[in-house]
Parts: structure tokens; C-alpha cells; sequence
């Protein structure tokens, strides 16, 4: 049933106030296509999936008092058509200039007066299209939105589309968006074991606005991780930290075989996150090297989203997630005792209830005015160099629109003053590697994954030794 006013949490509250022209909170995305397009089918595909939830005809409406709570309203003039645009793209039609388009659509804000959602039906890309996307990190967090993207997809090219708008998916079609998304519902699988006791306890906390925290009411073991947390030294400075300017830089790798991803972490003793978390580290060493950078006696944080609902939860908008930080061994010389730090980190940090508290800090700084925010956002900004995310997705061809499905890749926002987001992200037998960067500080993102795939073929010749 359609809801014409909800108030919004205070978690969604949180991600629309972190707001910034240098730092947009936008989850940017794309998905690569074989062949023509079906513009009309596009359309109704888009229409007839995403409209199922309501958030996506809704707008925001900020507050008539201070402190009031935003809401959402469902937007009087809404026009499928005014957030799903059919453009071409700039010869020669090839990778950079699909990288230089994902660019400017990371770099534009969208439109407060409308529902903070948009798409480009992008045509001339090789022998295909694309379907370039923006959504607003308010709507809801990364891996819901990716479950949000795919439920769109179907598993043949000649899937019939639905004959109207239904709310209410047939159980033939909620299985088959179960068994699309069912992979996508983790960007990292570190807390996964944790109980839901200790998300509640957690957020126990912060139900008095009055107070930013109570340990009284927290376990001995949030409360330590909490102290952990603030008495972290701030990460370095390096060329990635900095100024940020309003211009971001995208680029992505080619897709390797995640049977060879598995295989390299086999005979290393890891999994597949600790063999591409090892690359990733050893690509931004080799920036910094490049650079000039001194490297020697440190190490940087990433910060790592990680999903907290129930992975058979079904698929529901909103944000609840939290963030861990694991450390990235940059400073490590051996490629070998880099992987083995990366593994480390890793183990250390799976049991860790560091996720669920910096939930509940994020719960409480939707309630907190904006100078308090401030200081959060400072916070979480501080104690790392970069976001990072790990998306395992299907591994079976996807269509939309009757159009095979070649590639997806997608980026959350780089909250808290950070200027660098990586994403890991497999789908179809392939692991690709993706990088968006503010321009002002890393202008060449491209020379970064240049640098993944140099690790990776070192990577599997330490294997194969």
C-alpha cells in the first residue's frame, strides 16, 4: 500500500545531512550491455521494478522546525521520464570515454526537488549500451541499492515483463529475485555470525537523544571497541588524504576469473577478499611510490561498510549497516608478508563488534544538530584513507531489458571528508576492480588499477611458486 508521508529514520537522516558539493552521498552505478537497445523496454523495466517501492516516487521534505524530523512525500508530479534520460556517447565510444562520463555523473548532484534517483540509458558503448544510475545513500545503504539494481535484471533475454505496476511480486518472481540478489547481501562478510542481541544492546545507547552515549547500558565489549575506535591515531598523511574539489575521477579494471581469485587464495592459505584486499594494497603502495611518497614505518585504514541485516532478510530499503576498518599494509615490502598482514587484519577484525557500534553511532548522529554532526563526520574521516567495498554478485548471466548483462560496477560515497572509494565487485565468473577519486588529489585514478593488475599477476606467480 502506498505510504504518502513517512518520517525518515534517523540513520537515512544522517547520510542526507553528510551532504557535500565536494563529497556527494550519491551511490553511483553501471551496467554494461551486448547489442542494441529497446529504449521503451528500458523504461517499462525501470517503471514496473523500481517503482514497486514507493521510496523511489518520493521526494524530501526538510523540516518546518529546527531539529524537526525530514520526511518522505510522495512527489505530486512525479515523471518516469524525468529520472530516466536516453543520451549518446561522445566518440569514439569506447572505455575512457565511458570513464569520463561516469565521471561527470559521479561529480553532479541530484535534483532535492525530486526523488534523489536518475538514470542514463547511455548508447554507442563498443557494440553495445549502458545503463549509467545515481541514488542517494538516504534511500538506502549500498547493498540494499545493489539488490535494488539487480532485482530489475531477469535470468533470459525473454523474460516477459509484468503487465502493470504490482507491489506485490508473484512467489515465481520473488524466488527469482531471491536467487538474483541472495549473493549481493554482504558488502563484507566479516560480522556476519554476529547476533542480533548485540545490534539491539547496541543501539539501546543511543534511544536518548539527550545523551550521545550511556556505557552503563553498553557491553564491557562495545564499550572497549568504542574506546578502541576514538583512541585510534588519525590515519597518515599521504597524497590520498587532502582538500577535496568538487571533480571525481572513475576508472575500473577488466573482469580476471574468480576461479583464478580462489585459486591464488588457496594456495595461500586465504580467501578471495584477502587475495584483492592484497592487491589493492599493494596498487596504492605503488602510487605512492611513484610519487615519491615515503612509505616506510606505516600503514593506512580502509573503511569497510558491512551489512547487518539477516543474509536471508528479504530485500527492503533503508540503512543498516556498519563499518569496520581494517588496515592495509602498505608499508609491507614482500608482496608475501603483505598478504599474510592482510590476513591478519582480517582474522582480527571478524569477530569484532567494532560494526554494530559504529551502526549505533550513526543512529545517534541522526538525531545530533549539524556542528555535532560535523565532528562525526571528522571522526569516521579521520581514522581511515579510503572506503571500500566487496560485493559478491550473481555468478550467472543476467539480462535487462533483453540485452545481456557484460559488466556492473558501483561505488558508495566517500563520507567523512574521504577522497577515494574502491570497489570489489564479482559477477558471472569475473572479479573487477573499480576506483573513483577526487580529481584535486589523485587525477589518474587509472594508473591505480593499472597498479591491481600488476599485484594480481605477482600475485599468481607467488601461487603458482
Amino acid at each position: 500500500m502506498t505510504k504518502l508521508k513517512e518520517t525518515m529514520s534517523n540513520v537515512d537522516t544522517a547520510w542526507l545531512q553528510m551532504d557535500r558539493p565536494v563529497n556527494l552521498m550519491m551511490i553511483s552505478s553501471f551496467m554494461t550491455f551486448k547489442g542494441p537497445v529497446d529504449f521503451e523496454r528500458v523504461l517499462m523495466t525501470v517503471e514496473r521494478r523500481l517503482l514497486t517501492f514507493d521510496r523511489f516516487r518520493q521526494r524530501v521534505i526538510p523540516p518546518r522546525m529546527p531539529f524537526g524530523n525530514y520526511t518522505w512525500e510522495i512527489d505530486p508530479h512525479f515523471d518516469i521520464r524525468a529520472h530516466v534520460h536516453r543520451i549518446a556517447l561522445p566518440a569514439p565510444g569506447d572505455k575512457a570515454a565511458l570513464q569520463n562520463l561516469m565521471s561527470d555523473i559521479t561529480s553532479t548532484p541530484l535534483d532535492r526537488s525530486r526523488p534523489l534517483w536518475q538514470f542514463s540509458v547511455v548508447e554507442g558503448y563498443e557494440d553495445g549500451w549502458v545503463l549509467a544510475g545515481r541514488l542517494h545513500h538516504a534511500i538506502a545503504d549500498g547493498i540494499a541499492l545493489m539488490r535494488v539494481l539487480l532485482s530489475m535484471t531477469d535470468m533470459s533475454a525473454d523474460a516477459p515483463l509484468p503487465a502493470q505496476l504490482d507491489s506485490t511480486p508473484s512467489g515465481k518472481r520473488r524466488g527469482i529475485i531471491h536467487r538474483v540478489t541472495a549473493p549481493a547481501t554482504s558488502l563484507a562478510r566479516a560480522t556476519a555470525g554476529m547476533a542480533d542481541t548485540v545490534l539491539h544492546q547496541s543501539l539501546e545507547t543511543f534511544r536518548n537523544p539527550g545523551r550521545l552515549i550511556d556505557l552503563a547500558k553498553v557491553g564491557a565489549d562495545n564499550a572497549a571497541t568504542l574506546a578502541k575506535m576514538a583512541l585510534r591515531l588519525p590515519d597518515p598523511q599521504t597524497l590520498y588524504k587532502g582538500e577535496l574539489g568538487i571533480m571525481k575521477r572513475t576508472a575500473w579494471s577488466s573482469p580476471v576469473r574468480l576461479s583464478d581469485v580462489k585459486q591464488i587464495g588457496r594456495a595461500l592459505g586465504g580467501t578471495v577478499n584477502d587475495v584483492m584486499m592484497t592487491a589493492v594494497a599493494g596498487a596504492l603502495r605503488r602510487y605512492l611510490i611513484d610519487r615519491d611518497q615515503e612509505i616506510d614505518g606505516f600503514n593506512i585504514r580502509a573503511l569497510v561498510p558491512v551489512n547487518l541485516r539477516p543474509l536471508d532478510a528479504p530485500l527492503e530499503l533503508g540503512n543498516r549497516f556498519g563499518l569496520i576498518f581494517p588496515t592495509l599494509p602498505i608499508s609491507a615490502e614482500g608482496l608475501h608478508e603483505r598478504f599474510l598482514e592482510t590476513r591478519r587484519h582480517m582474522t582480527d577484525i571478524k569477530n569484532s563488534p567494532e560494526a554494530v557500534v559504529a551502526y549505533g553511532v550513526l543512529y545517534a548522529l541522526g538525531m545530533t544538530p549539524l556542528d555535532i554532526e560535523g565532528v562525526f563526520l571528522d571522526f569516521f574521516g579521520s581514522k581511515s584513507s579510503l572506503v571500500l567495498t566487496n560485493v559478491p554478485g550473481p555468478q550467472f548471466q543476467l539480462y535487462l531489458a533483453g540485452s545481456p548483462m557484460s559488466e556492473i560496477m558501483a561505488w558508495v560515497p566517500q563520507s567523512g571528508g574521504l577522497g577515494m572509494g574502491i570497489s570489489i565487485l564479482s559477477y558471472n565468473g569475473g572479479v573487477m576492480v573499480g576506483v573513483t577519486t577526487d580529481a584535486h588529489l589523485v587525477p589518474d585514478p587509472e594508473k591505480i588499477i593499472d597498479n591491481v593488475a600488476a599485484e594480481f599477476a605477482d600475485l599468481q606467480q607467488l601461487a603458482a611458486a
